[in-house]
């Protein structure tokens, strides 16, 4: 489909200002110096590919925005020094002008490391790709397969049509139902109760982040969970719940976990099927403390999946926040899927990615960044800790984004913070 959904159009007004702008990073390590031809060869494939799209707004009023095709680029960017700090130089590469509307959407750039080896950087606009889109993405350009075709061409007429008719029916059907059903009040009023507008007294400014990546033996971290009644997933909310926990934030942590709607077939998939690289996820909430075992958090796990994502109210169609303006969109979705601290498993990385041509990479990390956040350039978010794991060859990898300078002051800490809540499962952590 070439129409933005809900969830896209959320991350373009974050481009626009209205909440913590987001851009999704891509890193790769490699223990030999990496051919800049290869490295170009991968920028043309990406060029082609999924990310190479830009946002165009409708000249019809009440059509959804559209995707369109857009082979600009940033140049690929390699630098000639070598850097010390490869989590620094990252950090850095995440403050490039990504444009989702403008273009280019997205950026590659590399630099070598001091002792050998490589860094490589991909950065794009989370309106065109969420982490599992992004992967996907450098996933058909290594693997020399085609991109997926271009979505065809609809009509802005017949999509004006067809969306202002469904807010309008779908707006009036759940009115009546509300009116007669008292069931269908009570799931509204719960459906509040579980997506509370972000309390003043729970808020903070960002004014910049600091990070840490880590690595972890894969079968030690599965052994850690499987000890104690748990999975690896619930021991990710276990760790990032006790680094939250030893910073000093405020418990229980409310944690919103990310779930890929690629994989739940009781979604919608007509919102999601525009492309590879796709924003398919919707947001769950658990509720953590330190104390909690990993039994628990399995249990916890579990009832949240159970649960409604959050999102708009429940028989209300979600196109409604479509033919709003910006301002008024942003008010309705204020802090949608915010909490204190976010938990995004990745999942197991393709084997694709295990090489760059002829270069075995020996380390691979996903997030999502918040760049060009300053004292001039403020934002406002609930969320204090960003956690992001992923699997790849025999090891995990863990990579923390402190949004809260109050208990995430530097880098530094932050990493040590992660080694020692490791360390308290037996887990032996190799910071980059």
């Amino acid at each position: 489909m070439d129409r933005l959904t809900t969830v896209d159009e959320i991350f373009l007004r974050r481009h626009h200002g209205y909440g913590v702008p987001i851009v999704m990073q891509g890193i790769w390590r490699t223990a030999d110096a990496v051919d800049a031809a290869v490295l170009g060869s991968v920028h043309e494939e990406l060029t082609l590919g999924a990310l190479g799209r830009r946002v165009v707004r409708p000249r019809v009023p009440g059509a959804r925005l559209r995707w369109e095709a857009s082979t600009t680029a940033h140049p690929l960017r390699y630098e000639t020094d070598p850097v010390d700090d490869v989590v620094r130089w990252a950090d850095n590469q995440s403050d490039v002008d990504v444009d989702p509307e403008v273009g280019p959407a997205w950026a590659l750039s590399a630099a070598p490391v001091t002792g050998g080896g490589t860094v490589i950087s991909l950065v794009c606009s989370h309106v065109v790709a969420d982490a599992r889109g992004l992967v996907s993405a450098v996933e058909t350009a290594l693997s020399g397969r085609p991109p997926a075709p271009t979505p065809p061409r609809t009509s802005d007429v017949a999509d004006a049509v067809r969306t202002v008719g469904t807010v309008l029916i779908g707006g009036a059907r759940a009115s009546s139902r509300l009116a007669f059903s008292a069931k269908r009040r009570r799931e509204l009023r719960e459906h509040a109760d579980a997506n509370p507008r972000p309390q003043p007294g729970r808020t903070h400014v960002v004014t910049g982040t600091c990070t840490a990546i880590l690595d972890v033996d894969a079968a030690e971290w599965k052994a850690a969970a499987t000890a104690e009644d748990g999975t690896a997933n619930g021991l990710f909310i276990a760790v990032v719940t006790g680094i939250a926990g030893a910073a000093g934030v405020p418990m229980p942590l409310r944690i919103s976990v990310p779930v890929d709607t690629r994989n739940i077939d009781t979604v919608d998939r007509s919102a999601v099927d525009h492309g590879a690289a796709d924003n398919a996820v919707v947001m769950t909430e658990v509720v953590a403390t330190p104390d909690d075992s990993l039994a628990d958090i399995r249990r916890l796990n579990r009832d949240a999946f159970a649960r409604p994502p959050m999102g708009a109210p429940p028989g209300f169609p979600a196109e409604t926040l479509q033919i709003l303006t910006d301002r008024v969109a942003h008010r309705l979705t204020s802090g949608a899927g915010e909490r204190d601290a976010l938990c995004s498993n990745i999942g197991h990385l393709p084997d694709t990615l295990t090489s760059l041509g002829p270069y075995p990479t020996t380390g691979v990390a996903t997030r999502a960044m918040h760049p060009r956040l300053s004292a001039e350039r403020t934002a406002t978010t609930t969320t204090r800790l960003s956690a992001y794991l992923c699997s790849y060859g025999d090891k995990y990898t863990l990579s923390l984004v402190g949004m809260d300078q109050q208990f995430f002051d530097a880098p530094e800490r932050l990493r040590d913070l992660a080694i020692a809540q490791l360390g308290k499962w037996g887990l032996s952590a190799r910071p980059w």
